[in-house]
Parts: C-alpha cells; sequence; structure tokens
C-alpha cells in the first residue's frame, strides 16, 4: 500500500485558508506562506507537539518538522512508541527571522492570531489526546495562551533547534521519561528503548513517514542521514543562501 498525506479535511482547509498574515511581514520570511502542520488531523493524536515556526526544509515538503529538527522530533515520537498517532503544529505559520523571535513572542496574543491559532489546536485534537509537549519559548508562550485547552499533561522541553546541545539531550530524557508514563504506545512501536546519551547520535532520529508527506513527494524528503554523514556541519538538504534569503531556496538532492 502506498501510504501519503491526504491532506486536512474540508473543515481545516477552509480554517488553514483563513491563516492571519505575519503582524509585521519583515519579521518573517513571508513570501514563502505559511505551513501548518504534520501528523494526524482527524482526533486520533496522542501527543501535540507543538514548536516554533517552519523552517526552510518545511516550505519544501509543505509539512511541518520535517528538516533536521524534525527528524530530531520524529525520533523522540518514536521513544514514545509512537509511529503515527502524533500531530505536529507550531506557533507560528510563517518563519520566524530568529532575531526578531523574543519580539514576535509578545505577537502570538494579538487577538487575531491568538483565536485563530487556538482553533486550529481545537479541531487538531481530540479525546483520543493524552499529553501536549511544548519545545522552545515560543512554543511555551503560544499554547499558554491557548484557553480552554484540553485537560491533559503539559510536558515542557527545549526546541530541537537549540544549540545547547548538552541541554537539549537532558531536556529530552527527562520528558520521555515522563511520557512513557502517560501515553500509550502504537501498537508497532516500542517505549522500552535506550532514550539520550551525552551527543545526539543517528540513532536518535528518524526519517519523516511517507504517510506525513504528500504524494508524490521523492524518497529523500524528510531523511538528512546522507548530508549529516558528510565531513562538516551540515545538517539540512534546504538552505536560504543570502544575500537574497528572503527569495530563494536551495534544495540539494543526494549524489
Amino acid at each position: 500500500m502506498v501510504e501519503f498525506d491526504r491532506g486536512p479535511s474540508a473543515r481545516l482547509a477552509e480554517l488553514f485558508a483563513r491563516v492571519p498574515g505575519p503582524p509585521d511581514a519583515s519579521a518573517f520570511w513571508a513570501d514563502w506562506g505559511p505551513i501548518f502542520y504534520r501528523g494526524r488531523l482527524d482526533g486520533s493524536a496522542r501527543v501535540l507537539v507543538v514548536a516554533s515556526d517552519p523552517g526552510p526544509t518545511e516550505r519544501i515538503a509543505g509539512r511541518s518538522l520535517v528538516g533536521d529538527a524534525g527528524q530530531r522530533v520524529q525520533g523522540f515520537l518514536g521513544k514514545l512508541g509512537l509511529t503515527r498517532s502524533y500531530v505536529c503544529l507550531n506557533a507560528w505559520a510563517y518563519a520566524v527571522h530568529p532575531h526578531r523571535a523574543l519580539e514576535m513572542r509578545d505577537r502570538l496574543d494579538d487577538a487575531e492570531q491568538r483565536e485563530w491559532r487556538n482553533a486550529v489546536y481545537d479541531q487538531a485534537t481530540g479525546d483520543a489526546l493524552q499529553a501536549v509537549v511544548v519545545m522552545g519559548f515560543m512554543a511555551r508562550e503560544a499554547v499558554r495562551l491557548w484557553t480552554p485547552r484540553p485537560d491533559v499533561p503539559l510536558v515542557d522541553a527545549l526546541h530541537p533547534s537549540n544549540p545547547e546541545e548538552g541541554e537539549v539531550l537532558e531536556s529530552w530524557r527527562a520528558a520521555v521519561a515522563r511520557l512513557r508514563a502517560i501515553v500509550t504506545p502504537d501498537d508497532d512501536g516500542d517505549n522500552t528503548g535506550p532514550t539520550y546519551g551525552s551527543v545526539f547520535a543517528e540513532s536518535d532520529y528518524a526519517a519523516v513517514p511517507r504517510r506525513d508527506l504528500p504524494f508524490g513527494a521523492p524518497a529523500f524528503l524528510g531523511d538528512d542521514a546522507w548530508v549529516r554523514a558528510l565531513p562538516g556541519d551540515a545538517h539540512n538538504a534546504v538552505s536560504r543562501p543570502r544575500p537574497d534569503d528572503e527569495h530563494t531556496l536551495v534544495w540539494k538532492a543526494p549524489r
């Protein structure tokens, strides 16, 4: 069976189409448009992961958390025994310029932004939800503003792209330990394996499943293991080249 993401329901598609524009276009890579989700939107998600904003790989894929950070998150979900019963959303549907992030955190409470975002969170989750995981300060604030929030545990973890790798690993180790006591694994998942060591190993990453990506996506999209294996510190196959990072993406395919 060929698996691929068939997209949102008509109801959610209509809501996504009403996404408010960025509150300050100069603070966002606004020309690339919004990205909304990855995973299950049918109410079957047991875990909601909320992160910050989409990056360049996410723009290529049209789905959230697909690049290096997303592959770390997929590994995190795998350690909970989740292979499909999750949904990943963001605080912002648009990519935020990092040097404007703290300023834009304060704009999450703009009424139009807050009401639309909370409606998405409401409609993307259901009675199966067992936990909400926030990754990073932007996500933490977005979920704080989600009222009323489902009555499930809230687990705070550092963002996967946080440069303090040791702190991320410590945070994620604690989060996995807590969530394993809360979240029911999928039938084909395993939540009994090792968690994290002193550095991110390749085994801590997982490729984004084909069921999370649109039909026709190339086989290597969502799996940057080949990039991480190259000399140097590159982790993503997609980048925004300067000085034209507002209008150009560079996407490399494996040789």
